[in-house]
């Protein structure tokens, strides 16, 4: 029998805080190693007036990154809706990309006013074993 934490690797962040009004990005994901994975968006406490938006982009070569089209990402949660304390899952399959594209990665924006966000990405299924061996550095224990 194989742990979950065998198969499914923590391959990219943005580490949990109260963020200003900005971007943030994720770390870029190897799809050639990983044919699927989810980004988990969470935020808490939001600021009256504050938006997040998350949206996934794609790269040839893990530096120079563009929007996917079609976009893929999330119905803008905000303040004065019901969107505190709330997660949001965007779930990407390598074969999303297009042609010629192998990374992805995520794109939070914080707008207007101050949130706590932060958002995770598991990878599924790497195509080499065990998939603990890519995740990322950050990642300080895995019990089983």
């Amino acid at each position: 029998m194989e742990f979950m934490s065998q198969q499914n690797a923590v391959v990219a962040t943005i580490d949990p805080d109260a963020y200003d009004a900005a971007a943030y990005t994720t770390d870029g994901v190897d799809m050639d190693v990983f044919p699927q994975v989810q980004f988990i968006v969470m935020v808490g406490e939001m600021q009256t007036g504050s938006t997040v938006d998350f949206a996934i982009w794609r790269s040839t070569d893990n530096s120079t990154f563009v929007v996917m089209s079609p976009t893929k990402g999330i119905t803008q949660l905000t303040q004065a809706g019901t969107d505190a304390d709330k997660q949001v899952v965007v779930h990407v399959d390598a074969a999303e990309l297009g042609d010629g594209y192998r990374y992805c990665r995520g794109l939070l924006t914080i707008g207007t006013a101050a949130s706590d966000a932060a958002v995770v990405a598991i990878a599924d299924h790497s195509r080499y074993k065990p998939a603990t061996d890519y995740d990322l550095a950050s990642v300080d224990e895995i019990v089983t």
